[in-house]
């Protein structure tokens, strides 16, 4: 955080001072800036970088940075409403139409404005990821042998066996594809499952991530209520009835964004309903990674406990190193497993060697554990701040589920509260935070917002964003 701050200040402190220089005139050297501003060789080069891509400064290897020159004026915009009736006509005879809607995706991806407390964040803090341990790595990865060569399609061997090991029970590495992260994972189960446009069980609330990805397949999805315990069996039963889906989305582990874990006595069930559907359950196994120093023995993937292929599996590395760490893996036994693997290299090809042979090194390394021992300990001090500071300072924020993994919380709003308008009024009172409704793919029950705890920068910042949430309540009140 402080990093990416001193970067923007420093880009804006020389983009003031561009005028100084003639065009095509040299700008001072980075030794002189860093003496200058005293700031590290890395802002300056970060800084001088963001100008190159304004087009303001012109960098030269071994020359230094110079003011670019004006450019010339641009050319004339063209005329793209043809558009318009070409990809309404496009989009004309399905049954289900492919609406592309991110904004429930961008929530959690967009950086808030420069000194708003990022509630709405989906991934770690970058004080909380491996960085060191993962720059190791890749240095490691690019000295092996063959590591800038082409891998095969499934992905590495040593990679597969390793997240086969991961999800236990009798899977093995030759039922394991090795995925650009979850969100592709997910993307290829989806298509690979349900023809255009077929209804897909999820639970509600659910991602809106994979919410997006069925409706950009045509796919329809229908809610299936979850409790504290997960979904619910009896709706599920009745919704397979209902609707003949041919697959059912879920996350029995800390689930978002309620943060259930399906209950012992519900995991067989879940998989015997669906088994007599004739129907596949899409396991997103996405945060075992992220479980707080609290919780006590995790139950096993549903995947680890089905010898009939009832299951495809989804994980990945990304939640718990950084976004940019996209590796993850589809897991699946008979036929499906062809399927998926013939998607996933239509699509992609494979996943890029060097990122690969990087995870093999960051996973076998001893600051793996160590990483995720330090991680589950924050997270767990993170979530009690925030709890706590809930607690104080909006205690009518009803907060019926208090996790013992993942990164946020999943408070109900009082009854009348316009959560749109809360939303508003917070990113004015300088916290970003997400609402609940992208999470339903119907109409919702009540009025949710989902926070974050994981990438803010410690727990002092959670105690002021709420104090801010608070100030944003206080608004939407009068």
């Amino acid at each position: 955080m402080q990093e990416r701050s001193s970067v923007r200040e420093l880009a804006e402190q020389l983009r003031r001072e561009l005028d100084r220089y003639s065009p095509g005139g040299k700008l001072p050297s980075s030794r002189a800036l860093v003496e200058r501003f005293r700031v590290s060789p890395v802002t300056v080069s970060r800084a001088l970088a963001q100008l190159a891509a304004e087009g303001l400064v012109v960098t030269r290897p071994g020359a230094g940075a110079f003011r670019a020159r004006p450019r010339t004026a641009p050319a004339p915009a063209g005329d793209t409403s043809w558009q318009e009736v070409a990809l309404s006509a496009d989009g004309a005879a399905d049954l289900v139409p492919r609406s592309v809607d991110a904004s429930g995706v961008l929530v959690s991806l967009a950086a808030p404005p420069p000194g708003v407390v990022e509630f709405n964040g989906g991934y770690l803090h970058p004080s909380l990821q491996p960085e060191r341990a993962m720059a190791a790595a890749l240095s490691r990865a690019g000295r092996r042998p063959g590591a800038w060569g082409r891998p095969p399609m499934e992905g590495l061997p040593e990679l597969r066996e390793w997240f086969a090991r991961s999800i236990g029970g009798s899977v093995t590495a030759a039922e394991v594809l090795v995925t650009a992260g979850g969100q592709s994972a997910l993307t290829t189960a989806l298509r690979a499952l349900a023809p255009p446009g077929a209804p897909v069980l999820v639970e509600s609330p659910t991602y809106p991530g994979m919410l997006a990805i069925a409706r950009a397949a045509g796919l329809r999805p229908v809610p299936v209520p979850v409790d504290a315990e997960g979904v619910r069996p009896e709706l599920l039963a009745d919704a397979f009835r209902a609707t003949g889906a041919p697959a059912f989305v879920c996350q029995p582990l800390f689930q978002n964004p309620t943060g259930a874990v399906l209950a012992p006595e519900r995991r067989a069930e879940v998989l015997r309903i669906a088994r007599r559907a004739g129907a596949f359950v899409i396991e997103d196994d996405f945060v075992r990674r992220l479980v707080h120093e609290d919780a006590g023995p995790l139950p096993r993937p549903l995947a680890a406990a089905d010898p009939d292929g009832v299951v495809v599996h989804v994980s990945s590395l990304t939640k718990a190193t950084s976004p940019s760490f996209r590796v993850g893996a589809l897991a699946a036994r008979g036929p499906v497993l062809e399927r998926l693997r013939a998607i996933q290299v239509v699509d992609t090809f494979f996943v890029p060697r060097p990122l690969q042979e990087a995870a093999l090194e960051l996973v076998g390394s001893p600051a793996w554990p160590r990483h995720l021992r330090a991680v589950s300990t924050e997270l767990k001090a993170r979530r009690d701040a925030m709890t706590a500071a809930l607690a104080l300072h909006l205690p009518d924020l009803a907060l019926p589920h208090v996790p013992s993994g993942g990164y946020h919380l999943w408070p109900r709003l009082p009854e009348g509260t316009d959560e749109a308008a809360l939303v508003a009024a917070a990113l004015r009172a300088g916290v970003a935070i997400t609402p609940g409704r992208p999470y339903f793919s119907a109409e919702p029950p009540a009025a949710h917002i989902r926070l974050s705890f994981a990438a803010v920068a410690g727990t002092g910042e959670i105690s002021e964003g709420v104090r801010r949430l608070r100030t944003a309540r206080d608004e939407v009140r009068r």
